[in-house]
């Protein structure tokens, strides 16, 4: 079973509410995605914790029905 980009979309929103967030299928095969999230929660925090808020967002779909998530995060202009 594999997760669509709107499900990813879906998840990282309600562990990053405050987050935008744009979810692009890489090859077209349902199972290697970028995500891109931009959120003040990111404030102050480094590049690995902000990632680490994403995948805990993903809720350990990881590696299960997530193949692959390319993540680059950032914080608002």
């Amino acid at each position: 079973m594999s997760i669509d980009a709107a499900m990813i979309e879906q998840m990282i929103l309600e562990g990053i509410p405050d987050a935008t967030v744009k979810v692009e299928d890489l090859r077209g095969d349902g199972e290697h995605y970028a995500a891109y999230v931009v959120s003040p929660s990111f404030a102050g925090k480094n590049r690995v914790q902000q990632h680490k808020m994403v995948y805990d967002a993903m809720k350990g779909k990881m590696g299960e029905e997530l193949h692959a998530l390319a993540i680059q995060t950032s914080v608002p202009e």
